[in-house]
């Protein structure tokens, strides 16, 4: 997945979860859309190099939108919505092994549930449907993706849905998604959200798919390189 055109800057603050002040080359700074819902942990770095994309659209409100800002271990894509298009590609290239048959569709955006939810993405098969759900990593600590960064009784639900989905008599998958290129592995957060570790041990035991696609960030974009490992637990990660 290719970015926009983007423009450096300098993350001074982010701010009431959707704002955030970007100072660039030149000194002038600019508030812009932080298309982020959660607490951003470890990317979320005063002065630290970052990348914004113009809109070129004057009448919207923030013109500009937060996309990657630099961490420790290199630049973090902090934009929620292109997950699903790269976990899109990564299907297109085979690289997600989704149980069922050849792929023969793929929408979007789908609405389902019992919660009245909407799937990430339909994946039609020669064989039936897999309804897969993307969940974007932001944040890692010594090597671990982990999610999520922020209690999410949303991520709880999704999890809820996809359970149904499988007792249903249809196929479920979720993907973690990351969104940096220096995790080895992936777990979730249960230091941050217990409740959805254990929603997410309960959805795997019922039957849904879970994967973690590894990603390689550069100005470019965000080119999906291949599975890395889902833990149970994150103790069970020993970085090597």
């Amino acid at each position: 997945m290719k970015f926009p055109p983007l423009i450096e800057g300098t993350l001074l603050r982010r701010y009431k979860r959707f704002l955030a002040d970007v100072r660039l080359e030149h000194g002038e700074v600019l508030t812009v859309h932080c298309p982020n819902s959660g607490s951003m942990k470890g990317c979320n770095r005063p002065n630290a190099p970052c990348w914004i994309s113009d809109s070129n659209n004057p009448k919207r409100k923030l013109r500009y939108t937060l996309e990657a800002v630099e961490g420790s271990e290199g630049w973090i894509c902090v934009h929620t919505g292109r997950p699903n298009g790269v976990v899109k590609e990564a299907l297109d290239a085979g690289l997600i092994p989704l149980e069922g048959g050849a792929i023969t569709g793929i929408r979007s955006e789908v609405r389902y549930g019992r919660e009245n939810s909407r799937i990430d993405l339909l994946v039609e098969q020669s064989d039936g449907r897999t309804f897969l759900e993307v969940k974007g990593v932001s944040l890692a600590e010594g090597g671990l993706g982990l999610f999520p960064d922020a209690r999410t009784t949303r991520g709880e639900k999704h999890l809820r849905e996809l359970q149904s989905v499988v007792a249903d008599g249809d196929r479920a998958a979720l993907v973690f998604c990351l969104q940096r290129s220096d995790a080895q592995a992936v777990a979730a957060e249960d230091q941050i959200d217990p409740s959805y570790a254990a929603a997410l041990t309960e959805a795997r035991a019922a039957g849904v798919q879970v994967f973690a696609l590894h990603n390689q960030i550069d100005r470019q974009g965000i080119s999906p390189t291949g599975l890395i490992p889902v833990l149970q637990h994150r103790q069970d990660f020993s970085r090597s």
